[in-house]
């Protein structure tokens, strides 16, 4: 880390008040929650509601089992619904086998009984290239015409082409025939007009975000509104899903009841009222990255690290003096707690903050004998400040850095890596060092996943955080470097998400550098920012995105 000099002078306690000093106020909206989550209301499962439970997961584990023997489509079918409910985790060694069989069996997919059946072929296309298979896209070739384009016939199936589009969102680089499959069948889904409407349902949501880039939970109550409408469903299925996302909701609301008294207990809004005050927002962050049942304890760690980070980075971007942001890093530089007597009083409070995080964190790794853990958690947290004070040095120097300049910071400020690197800090004891060493280097997965996060909201904030004085966004150095204009600027930006997507999807294929399962967190950190960033930036502006999220996952229940 390169060290930033700070004079002896510079070190000085700062006699200015804030009234006295022009800052760039972010002007945030108050929380549109207050206290609703403060007390839990809500127990798990009750005794029958539990042994109910447990009876129809039995039986949908049999069913895994008993598919078996049953044909390719059937297998297949079972699978992706069991998926999209949002169970799987509860088979995941049942689905794994019958994946791999089905991969292992028909590597020759033109062998296979169904290889002109275009519903069939995608889905095992998808199906087998979420579980990491390196299945090839060639097989749709044969879908085309003598012209070379998709034939128009197929549109006489609307099922056919929403799997098409749907296995279109797992293409790598170079896949030229996704790509092609990708813009025929948005074409005819958008086109597309129906009295069915259970299918108009299916095409909108599917338009509106393909199941790629859906966030899992709230993909499976939004599935289990249009599973429970389509007169085959299975019943056991449909009532497990149910129970399980209840089960899941009682659990979520009381780890946010827990961390809203973190937070209130704090006294953030009053003692730091520059600072957004996005607690719920922030925990289903958390939760859309992290959403597993045995995950509980990490995420109440991460929503605190969350929190912390919301408040640094109003500090950095919409509060403090460029004087105060350089002793303030120095003194994260430094990491003594002596340094905090140097610091304005708000600052105090953001240092201490840090520091019994920190220390909290620590403890656990002593008590799991793991410390040697604790020194990424250090690295990252500094790292992430350097870099939001790199981005104050622009904007003090007025300067607007070229694209490579930009994006070598932004990596770091954007605090995905960090948020990830912790996360697999605080995890089980099956994460090993090397994985730890992998995430704290940057690979490539990481890397786009972060990217992801700051195009997307570069584009729906850079606007009104110009506005209101803010370091300039990718929008602006891509403007100032290439001379186009803002729609310009979107357009490539756009294009970039969407090869960052290819990126995330190459090294979601085996074999892999790290167990597929610490992949998918990474996966499932990009769903979330496609929620809550492709039409605005609902963290910040309490959004309808984040509303209608929280509403689905930590209020509203299914009946069963």
């Amino acid at each position: 880390m390169s060290s930033i000099k700070v004079s002896e002078a510079d070190l000085a306690p700062t006699q200015t008040t804030k009234h006295d000093i022009d800052r760039h106020l972010g002007n945030f909206k108050p929380s549109v929650w207050g206290d609703r989550f403060l007390s839990c209301d809500s127990i798990l499962l009750l005794d029958d509601d539990r042994r109910r439970y447990d009876n129809l997961k039995e039986e949908v584990k049999q069913m895994l089992i008993l598919v078996v023997d049953k044909p390719v489509r059937e297998k297949l079918v079972l699978i992706d619904t069991i998926q999209q409910l949002g169970v799987a985790c509860h088979f995941e060694s049942e689905i794994n086998e019958i994946l791999k069989e089905i991969y292992e069996t028909h590597l020759d997919l033109d062998a296979i009984n169904d290889s002109d059946d275009l519903y069939i072929v995608s889905l095992r296309f998808r199906l087998l290239r979420q579980q990491g298979y390196k299945v090839s896209s060639g097989i749709f070739n044969k879908f085309k015409n003598s012209n070379g384009n998709f034939k128009e016939s197929l549109s006489n199936n609307v099922k056919d082409i929403l799997e098409l589009y749907e296995a279109s969102y797992l293409r790598v680089h170079g896949e030229d025939v996704l790509e092609e499959a990708c813009t025929f069948a948005t074409t005819y889904l958008k086109s597309f007009t129906t009295s069915d409407s259970l299918l108009a349902t299916q095409v909108a949501k599917a338009l509106d975000r393909p199941i790629r880039r859906a966030l899992p939970r709230l993909e499976a109550k939004r599935y289990i509104f249009i599973y429970q409408k389509d007169t085959s469903h299975n019943k056991t299925l449909l009532e497990f899903a149910k129970l399980d996302f209840n089960y899941l909701q009682s659990l979520y609301k009381k780890e946010l009841s827990e961390i809203s008294k973190y937070w209130k207990n704090m006294d953030i809004t009053s003692k730091l009222p520059f600072v957004r005050d996005r607690v719920v927002e922030s925990y289903l962050w958390v939760l859309g990255g992290f959403s597993e049942p045995r995950l509980s304890s990490l995420r109440i760690i991460i929503t605190k690290l969350l929190f912390i980070t919301v408040i640094i980075d109003d500090m950095y971007d919409a509060y403090g003096t460029f004087e105060e942001l350089q002793l303030f890093t120095d003194a994260i530089e430094r990491w003594d707690m002596k340094t905090i007597n140097n610091l304005p009083d708000y600052m105090k409070l953001c240092y201490t903050i840090i520091f019994e995080f920190y220390e909290e964190i620590k403890k656990e790794m002593i008590e799991r004998g793991t410390i040697y853990r604790i020194q990424y958690v250090k690295e990252k947290i500094q790292k992430q400040i350097e870099a939001y004070f790199a981005e104050v040095k622009w904007f003090n120097d007025n300067y607007i850095p070229p694209i490579e300049e930009y994006m070598s910071v932004t990596i770091d400020s954007t605090a995905y890596h960090m948020f990830l690197t912790i996360g697999f800090v605080v995890m089980e004891d099956t994460v090993t060092k090397n994985m730890l060493d992998w995430v704290a280097s940057k690979p490539k997965i990481v890397i786009a996943s972060t990217l992801i996060c700051r195009f997307m909201g570069d584009i729906v904030s850079h606007k009104a955080e110009q506005e209101r004085g803010h370091v300039a966004s990718n929008v602006e150095c891509y403007m100032n470097q290439y001379g186009v204009t803002v729609e310009e600027a979107y357009v490539a930006l756009k294009k970039q998400i969407e090869d960052k997507w290819k990126d995330m999807n190459e090294e979601l294929l085996m074999p892999t550098a790290v167990p597929m399962s610490l992949l998918t967190f990474v996966l499932d950190c990009a769903r979330v920012v496609d929620e809550l960033y492709k039409v605005e930036d609902a963290f910040t502006i309490n959004g309808k995105a984040t509303e209608n999220a929280i509403t689905e996952l930590f209020i509203n229940p299914l009946a069963i």
